[in-house]
């Protein structure tokens, strides 16, 4: 019996989720973010109001396109290496994840007239940087770290957990693992540098295929995100893997990321250009039904890109 796959696919039925809600709210509304972390400014009202306004915009563009929604929490870095950096004991990083998931869910009762269907997921980032090598991680080290963040969104009852920008296989591995533990969906997300691999080294296709390999398919689905499209489009070899790739979040720019961590101004690239590049995209991947953007995006890109795609699909169904 053929596995299924969390959100539901088919009945041309497409998601929208969120752009880049971090460096909108560092450059655009001037928030700083510690350790990167969007969690901390749920105790500063004036930054919980731009919050608001970032999700509201996103789930409009949704209303207003027919987009089904995934929403994804402001916890991405709350694991425990990263909550103590940030100065939370175990049970107050645990009230922050529920804080956060309440966030979305509030948000999402006011679009509920709007929208055919809004889930709720937990976001994991990885344990280490993103964007380098400067931690090793075993699988089973995964398994066990990530379980902590995993339980605790079991307990706050998300719909899904969603990995953002892991660079490597065996911490995929891991997480894959204490999400099947845990009884949760899991949405496994990757990202790619300027080589269109991995940072640690393999190709899209070979690590979705190891992952797959390792944990007998564990993820629901896979994610690109954090990637500009001259960073993923060469990775799209045409193999069979690419029927487990469902979801890419691109970059606004393609501008290296450590450099635009170090700008100190929001790089937002071409909206439209984004939308046709995704619409080529959603043309060549059938398949994929889950859109969304990463660093420098907003309500802007994610219109555009969900016009394109759903007029791609519009006319594939002529």
């Amino acid at each position: 019996m053929a596995k299924s796959i969390f959100p539901p696919q088919g009945n041309g039925r497409l998601y929208l989720t969120e752009g880049g809600v971090e460096t909108e709210i560092m450059y655009k509304d001037g928030f700083e973010l510690p350790q990167f972390a969007m969690f901390p400014l749920l105790d500063d009202p004036a930054a919980l109001e731009a919050m608001k306004g970032i999700w509201r915009r996103m789930l409009a563009v949704a209303a207003e396109t027919g987009f089904c929604v995934v929403m994804n929490g402001l916890d991405y870095r709350a694991s425990p290496d990263w909550g103590d950096l940030l100065g939370y004991s175990k049970e107050g990083l645990a009230t922050m994840q529920h804080r956060s998931i309440d966030f979305l869910r509030d948000l999402a009762r006011e679009y509920e007239a709007h929208i055919e269907k809004i889930y709720i997921s937990g976001t994991i980032g990885p344990r280490g940087d993103a964007y380098s090598l400067n931690r090793e991680i075993t699988a089973d080290e995964a398994e066990e770290y990530h379980s902590v963040q995993l339980e605790t969104l079991k307990q706050a009852q998300v719909d899904m957990a969603w990995a953002m920008t892991f660079n490597n296989v065996p911490e995929a591995v891991g997480l894959a693992r204490a999400a099947k533990s845990a009884g949760l969906p899991l949405a496994m997300g990757l990202t790619l540098d300027s080589t269109c691999k991995l940072k640690s080294g393999p190709t899209l296709s070979e690590a979705i295929t190891e992952i797959d390999r390792q944990t007998d398919a564990g993820p629901d689905f896979f994610a690109c995100n954090c990637s500009h499209p001259m960073e993923f489009e060469p990775a799209l070899d045409g193999g069979a893997w690419q029927g487990r790739l469902r979801c890419i979040r691109p970059n606004a720019s393609a501008m290296e990321k450590i450099a635009l961590c170090k700008l100190g101004h929001l790089e937002d690239g071409d909206p439209q250009e984004l939308g046709e590049q995704m619409a080529d995209v959603a043309r060549r991947l059938p398949h994929m039904d889950i859109f969304g953007g990463c660093c420098g995006t907003d309500e802007r890109h994610l219109r555009e890109i969900a016009q394109h795609v759903r007029d791609v699909r519009q006319m594939a169904d002529v």
